[in-house]
């Protein structure tokens, strides 16, 4: 059944996505006077075919469904077959350079918008997020040298020499103020409330380096969800949780007297403590909500904190395991862990929704330009490339969360697919519009033994690019 989501979820999502991307190119391409022959969705054998009987274009969906196109009437493809003369104003190749660039673009443009769109429904229609709450900071991280102690709501930020606070309304929202402010290298005023009053907190994330922003961004900084509760996913069998009595369903309230409530800080006191008993408080009963997580990771839910149960001390001794990330002896007790955090809706106006869906779009196509950089210098590892397989993974995972997940999903996706559309790489739009930026500042075209040269090397990074993304993914299915 989850197989059958993913591939639904698959289908949708590419065909969606290529539809609005080719529709760009089509709309434009029309509005520039281009006759349009085919627009097809996939590649190889047509499975159905329409004319349009106004515009003479044949709409096409093909057997393979991982992309599409827009043929045009061009000089260039008709070499043996002349085009009529009443024809030859319609060509794609005698429009000024300006108009092809346009063309060309719309279908990069076509999927920012999408996002825009999307993110915008998300943020109009409501969406369940952990509440801005901040947990005791590891010791020497910039939140815990600013003065966050735990406990503190985060409600406003204001970055550099900005003169007015922008409010905080949920975790998301402080990770991409943080996130952009760490970008532009800014400095970052917070405004958080505990039970002392309203605070401010100032961080320098001027010395951040394009390697310090990546996944675990804000646990670097120091920040994790605070306010909730740290529960018992699950218990291996045979492991160190099993025998010392933890069970699924169990509440971790503090190891060895220190109140714990994040499976990040927990997981790294376990892992220093390999061989060393600990004390476990653990409550049990009440109504806590059991929540899924993957094993010795964390995971964030939206309910609300379990009612108090019994207390119980338990005492349990990390069994010693080689950290596949690092190569070092660290201490594990096999229980799976996940974070249940208050949660706050946070919905917005029509206006804003798309002025926020604008920004996130920025941020997100900005992120993964710089991210494509570091990869290319070795600053960021190359597994970050992700192909089919993890995309239909991602889109039945979002479509089983529900119709927000779903959009932000797609959202994501469409940003990914225009920004990777724009590279300056030859056989991609982005490497046509290189050639027409060359013919406008020279006043000649780029001529057609340079750009059969250019294509094939174009053609070789792509196929380099979609081998590594292919490997990644298999190495993600089988674990190696």
């Amino acid at each position: 059944m989850n197989l059958l989501i993913e591939l639904l979820a698959f289908a949708v999502a590419i065909g969606v996505l290529v539809v609005v991307h080719e529709y760009g190119h089509y709309s434009v391409a029309r509005l520039c006077g281009v006759k349009v022959l085919r627009f097809s969705i996939g590649f190889g054998k047509p499975l159905f075919q329409w004319v349009s009987p106004k515009t003479g274009t044949e709409w096409t969906i093909a057997a393979l469904p991982l992309g599409g196109y827009v043929k045009m009437l061009d000089e260039r493809e008709n070499v043996d077959t002349p085009i009529p003369a009443d024809l030859l104003s319609q060509t794609f190749n005698r429009k000024s350079v300006w108009r092809r660039f346009a063309i060309v673009a719309a279908g990069p443009v076509a999927n920012f918008i999408l996002a825009i769109v999307l993110f915008g429904v998300v943020f109009a229609t409501g969406v369940t997020e952990p509440a801005a709450i901040v947990a005791t900071p590891t010791a020497n991280t910039l939140a815990a040298r600013a003065g966050f102690e735990g406990g503190e709501t985060i409600v406003a930020a204001r970055t550099g020499n900005a003169a007015d606070s922008e409010p905080v309304r949920s975790w998301s929202d402080l990770r991409w103020k943080l996130l952009g402010a760490a970008f532009d290298h800014k400095r970052v005023i917070l405004s958080a409330k505990d039970r002392h009053g309203t605070s401010d907190f100032q961080l320098d994330l001027s010395g951040l380096g394009e390697k310090d922003i990546d996944d675990d961004f804000m646990s670097h900084l120091g920040f994790e969800p605070g306010g909730g509760t740290l529960i018992v996913a699950g218990v291996q069998a045979g492991s160190a949780a099993q025998q010392a009595g933890l069970v699924t369903g169990d509440r971790l309230r503090a190891v060895d007297g220190v109140p714990t409530a994040n499976a990040t800080t927990f997981i790294a006191y376990v892992k220093a403590h390999a061989g060393q008993p600990l004390t476990l408080q653990v409550e049990r009963g009440g109504s806590g909500k059991n929540a899924n997580a993957n094993a010795n990771a964390s995971a964030n839910t939206t309910s609300t904190p379990a009612t108090q149960g019994k207390l119980e001390d338990l005492r349990v001794i990390p069994q010693m395991q080689r950290d596949d990330a690092t190569g070092q002896q660290v201490g594990r007790i096999g229980a799976e862990l996940a974070t249940q955090v208050p949660s706050i809706d946070v919905r917005y106006g029509p206006i804003e929704s798309l002025q926020l869906g604008a920004r996130r779009t920025w941020d997100l196509s900005v992120y993964s330009v710089r991210m494509f950089g570091r990869m290319i210098v070795g600053e960021a590892s190359l597994k970050n490339l992700s192909g089919p397989v993890t995309i239909a993974d991602y889109a039945g995972k979002s479509a089983r969360l529900g119709p927000s997940a779903f959009l932000s999903f797609l959202a994501l996706v469409s940003i990914s697919l225009g920004v990777l559309n724009l590279l300056p790489i030859p056989v991609l739009d982005g490497g046509h519009l290189l050639y027409y930026l060359v013919e406008a500042a020279t006043g000649k075209v780029v001529s057609d033994r340079w750009q059969l040269v250019f294509q094939r090397a174009g053609l070789a990074c792509i196929v380099a690019l979609s081998a590594i993304a292919l490997f990644n993914d298999l190495a993600r299915l089988i674990h190696f």
